[in-house]
């Protein structure tokens, strides 16, 4: 398991919940000295244009500061992908989030789709023809879904509100898909018991890394990555991914 890390990630790029000061830290405190970290480049504005339309990266570029974080985290994003693409499953510990930001408007403390960026760079080298992403944040991933309707990417989120509901849909869906070459993971933490949704248990996250695993070792050889999206609680933000990565790795 690696872990796709950049210091700049510490920046306070913003006054919104996903830049504050203590998340990613909280993070950080967890994994490292027990899992290998690599840092990544920002992605080039090609891969960006791939997902999203001029007039959106110009707005972005009116905050330089913003831009760049913004395009760190995609590289970051980029680098997952290509390290699951090599055998080796990858968490992408980066920010800001990305899941709401569609091709031409962003919202929700994301600017660019840090995980569309990743799979229509792969799909364009034709390093992959088919991916499934899973989203277990507590918000629906927009951006993602609209980015990707009618493209052999499948976007899937479970629509309930109740936990068991919540795990026994993402159960059956992993089990029932197939044909993908890379499982990618939207990883939001933030339907904790402690944080926003009151929902998922920590042992939950660790339940939902093992699924993914499993799917992924049984549909495409193990070919597997997750990028965080939300999570607000840093007293408990930290332990919730590691959870997960203990499941997925």
């Amino acid at each position: 398991m690696k872990i796709i890390y950049h210091p700049a990630y510490l920046k306070i790029y913003s006054s919104d919940p996903a830049s504050r000061a203590g998340r990613i830290e909280a993070i950080h405190k967890e994994l490292v000295g027990n899992y290998t970290f690599l840092e990544p480049r920002p992605a080039a504005e090609q891969d960006i244009k791939r997902v999203h339309g001029a007039r959106h990266i110009s707005s972005i570029k009116e905050d330089p500061e913003l831009y760049d974080i913004s395009c760190l985290a995609a590289g970051g994003a980029i680098m997952a992908a290509e390290t699951a693409l090599a055998g080796e499953p990858a968490f992408g510990l980066i920010r800001p989030p990305g899941h709401h930001a569609s091709s031409d408007h962003c919202w929700g403390f994301c600017f660019f789709n840090n995980i569309a960026v990743a799979l229509a760079k792969l799909r364009a080298e034709k390093k992959i023809a088919k991916a499934l992403i899973i989203d277990f944040d507590l918000h629906f991933g927009d951006g993602t879904n609209n980015i990707f309707t009618g493209t052999p990417v499948m976007y899937f989120q479970p629509d309930a509100d109740l936990r068991e509901v919540f795990m026994k849909r993402l159960a059956h869906k992993l089990k029932d898909e197939s044909g993908y070459d890379i499982l990618a993971v939207s990883a939001g933490f933030d339907r904790h018991v402690d944080d926003w949704g009151g929902e998922l248990t920590t042992e939950d996250y660790r339940a939902i890394g093992m699924m993914t695993r499993e799917a992924a070792e049984r549909v495409c050889r193990g070919r597997r990555f997750a990028v965080l999206e939300g999570g607000y609680n840093h007293s408990v933000l930290g332990k919730n991914v590691r959870a997960f990565i203990e499941g997925f790795e």
